[in-house]
C-alpha cells in the first residue's frame, strides 16, 4: 500500500512542481500515525516543499485536492505540513487478503547474502544456563528472520573445550570422582565438579596451581590428562547438544577450540613474519593499536601459548573457507564489547572484507539478582525449562481437567518454550533484563502463552466453519473499524520483517506479534464471525491472522498449538 501511495504522490507532485522524486525515497517518508483519528497513513510534505521553495502547508493542500479524487482514499486531511490519508477500507481489505497465502513466501529485501551466525559458543565445563538461553533465542530468531528476508544463513557453534576452566572440572573429578559414570544428564554431572573445584579453591589456593599444572600437561600432550579430557568433554558435548535440540536449535557446523588453537598460533607467526605483528622484549607477540585509540593486544604470550583473540582470528579464516560469507555475526553478551572491537580492527588490518557484527545483548538476571556459575547459583537451562513446563502443566489442567497425560506433556512443553523464548526476546535485546518464570507463563498479557492462546482461538473458529472458502471474497460492501484495524495490522507484517532484519533485532517481531494478537482479540470480541452478515470476509480475516501470527511466531522460534 505504501508503494501505491508513493506512486500516486510522485505522479501528483510532478504535476504541481515538475520535479521527479525517487519512489523509494517517498516510500521511506510515509508514516503510520500513532492513532486512527489521524488516518491510516501520513505523508510529511516539508522535505519536498524545501526542494521547490514552497510553503509545506500550501503544498499539502494542493496534494489533498488532487488525491481526494482518487478512489484509493475515503478521505484526505491536512494537519500542518502533513497529509493524513484514510484508505478505502473495502479496496484495502481486498488487496491485503489477496496477498496472504499459506506460505507467506520470502520477500527478498536482501536476497543473495551469505550470513554466518555464531552462537552460543559455550564452555564444556558446565551445563547451559539462562544467559545461554537468551543467546540461543536471539541467534535462532535472527537466523530465521534473515532467511525469511531472502538470505542464506549458516548457524555455527564454537565449543570452548580447552583451557583453565576445563581443567578445573577435570581436576575435581580426578581427585573426587572415583571414576564414576554420569548418574544424571552428563553436562550437569561435569558441572558439579566445576562447582566442587571452586569450593575447594576457596579453602586452598593450591588447587588453582594444580589446575594450571594440568593445563600445561594438556598442552604438552600428557596421555593421562588427554584421556580424562576426552572423556569429560564427550559427556559435556552430549548434554549440551541435547539442550540445543530441546530448545529447537540445530547448527550447520560445530567448531572446537581444541582443534583451532595450534593453527591459530601459526596464523599469528605468519603475521609476525610479514611485519603486521611485533614481538616484545619478553617474547610476547602483540598488535599495537595505540594509534587507533586502543591498547596493545597480546596474541601470543611470552611462553608461546595462544589467547582467545588468537583463536577467534583463525576461526574467522575457517568460516571464510567453509562458507565465503558476506556477513559474519557473533551473538555474545555485552561484557565482550571491547574484545570484539579489538578483534574486528585486527581483522580489518589483516585485510578482511566481510561485514563483521558483534550483536551485543544484555545480561539476564533473576528477580533475586545476578547469577554466578562458579558459586553454583546459576539457573541452568534444563532446570528452567522443566520448571516452566511444570508451571504450564498447572495452567493447562486448570483450563482442561480432562486432558490426558501425553497431550498434557506435549502441550505444556510447547507452552513453556514459548513462554521462555518470548520473554527473552520481547525486551530490546541490547538491554539487560530480568526473567521471572511465573510471569512468563501467564496466559494473559504480553506473554508467549497469550500469543499461543490467540492462535488457538483463531483455529477454533475455523474448525467450526463447515467449508473454508479459499477464494477472495468478491462482494465486500462494508468494513467496520475493528475489521479495518486487523487488516492494517496484518498488512504491516513484511515491513516488520524487513525492519527486524535490518536492525538485527527480534524484539521488533515480538512486539508486532503481541500487537497483532491484541488487535485480533479486540476484533473477536467486537465482531461475531459465524452466522454474521459479514461471515465470509470475517472468516478470511481469521484465516489471514492465523497465517501471519504463525509466521511471526516461527520467526521467534516458537511452535504453535491448535488447542490450549
Amino acid at each position: 500500500m505504501k508503494k501505491e501511495i508513493a506512486s500516486l504522490i510522485k505522479e501528483k507532485l510532478k504535476s504541481i512542481t515538475d520535479i521527479d522524486i525517487n519512489e523509494e525515497e517517498l516510500i521511506s517518508k510515509i508514516e503510520t500515525p500513532p492513532n486512527k483519528e489521524l488516518g491510516d497513513f501520513a505523508f510529511p510534505c516539508f522535505f519536498v516543499a524545501k526542494r521547490v521553495s514552497m510553503d509545506p502547508h500550501t503544498l499539502a493542500l494542493k496534494l489533498k485536492e488532487l488525491l481526494s479524487a482518487v478512489g484509493e482514499f475515503e478521505d484526505v486531511k491536512v494537519v500542518g505540513s502533513y497529509l493524513n490519508l484514510f484508505v478505502n477500507k473495502v479496496n484495502f481489505t481486498k488487496k491485503v487478503l489477496s496477498e496472504i497465502d499459506q506460505n507467506l513466501s520470502a520477500i527478498s529485501f536482501n536476497a543473495g547474502k551469505r550470513i554466518v551466525i555464531e552462537f552460543p559458543s559455550p564452555n564444556t565445563n558446565k551445563p547451559l544456563h539462562l544467559g545461554h538461553l537468551r543467546n540461543m533465542a536471539i541467534g535462532e530468531s535472527l537466523a530465521r528472520i534473515s532467511e525469511s528476508n531472502g538470505n542464506k544463513v549458516f548457524r555455527v557453534n564454537l565449543f570452548n573445550d580447552r583451557g583453565i576452566h576445563i581443567c578445573k572440572s577435570m581436576l575435581a573429578y580426578k581427585e573426587f570422582g572415583e571414576n564414576k559414570e554420569p548418574d544424571k544428564k552428563p553436562d550437569h554431572f561435569v558441572g558439579d565438579y566445576y562447582i566442587k573445584f571452586n569450593e575447594l579453591a576457596k579453602e586452598n589456593d593450591d588447587y588453582n596451581k594444580k589446575a594450571q599444572e594440568m593445563l600445561l600437561q594438556w598442552e604438552n600432550g600428557d596421555e593421562e590428562v588427554r584421556s580424562l579430557w576426552k572423556k569429560m568433554n564427550a559427556w559435556a558435548y552430549q548434554g549440551l547438544k541435547q539442550t540445543f535440540e530441546l530448545f529447537g536449535v540445530k547448527h550447520d557446523k560445530y567448531y572446537y577450540e581444541s582443534e583451532i588453537f595450534s593453527h591459530a598460533k601459526e596464523l599469528v607467526l605468519e603475521g609476525l613474519k610479514s611485519g603486521l605483528f611485533k614481538k616484545r622484549v619478553d617474547g610476547a607477540v602483540v598488535m599495537d593499536l595505540t594509534e587507533d585509540g586502543l591498547e596493545e593486544k597480546v596474541l601470543l604470550r611470552p611462553d608461546g601459548t595462544t589467547v582467545y583473540m588468537t583463536q577467534d582470528l583463525y576461526l574467522m579464516k575457517l568460516k571464510d573457507a567453509d562458507y565465503s560469507p558476506d556477513n559474519s555475526i557473533y551473538i555474545v553478551g555485552n561484557e565482550q564489547d571491547y574484545h570484539f572491537k579489538v578483534m574486528f580492527l585486527i581483522l580489518k588490518k589483516m585485510g578482511w572484507k566481510q561485514q563483521l557484527k558483534h550483536l551485543s545483548y544484555g545480561i539476564v538476571a533473576l528477580p533475586e539478582g545476578r547469577m554466578k556459575s562458579r558459586e553454583g547459583n546459576v539457573v541452568n537451562a534444563d532446570d528452567l525449562i522443566e520448571t516452566v513446563t511444570r508451571l504450564a502443566d498447572k495452567e493447562s489442567v486448570d483450563r482442561n481437567k480432562n486432558i490426558d497425560g501425553d497431550e498434557l506433556e506435549h502441550r505444556s512443553r510447547k507452552i513453556a518454550l514459548a513462554a521462555i523464548k518470548y520473554t527473552l526476546l520481547k525486551p530490546n535485546i541490547f538491554n539487560d533484563m530480568v526473567f521471572d518464570p511465573k510471569k512468563s507463563i501467564s496466559f494473559d498479557g504480553d506473554t508467549g502463552p497469550y500469543l499461543l492462546y490467540s492462535y488457538a482461538r483463531a483455529s477454533s473458529i475455523l474448525k467450526k466453519v463447515e467449508t473454508e472458502s479459499k477464494n477472495q471474497p468478491k462482494d465486500i460492501k462494508k468494513i467496520d473499524d475493528s475489521e479495518h484495524e486487523l487488516v492494517k495490522k496484518i498488512s504491516n507484517f513484511h515491513e516488520i520483517m524487513k525492519r527486524a532484519a535490518d536492525e538485527l533485532n527480534p524484539s521488533i517481531v515480538a512486539h508486532y506479534s503481541y500487537d497483532l494478537a491484541q488487535t485480533f482479540n479486540e476484533f473477536y470480541h467486537a465482531c461475531p464471525v459465524i452466522n454474521s452478515d459479514n461471515e465470509d470476509i470475517r472468516i478470511k480475516l481469521v484465516e489471514a491472522f492465523r497465517v501471519v501470527l504463525r509466521k511471526s511466531l516461527y520467526l521467534l522460534g516458537i511452535d504453535v498449538l491448535e488447542k490450549m
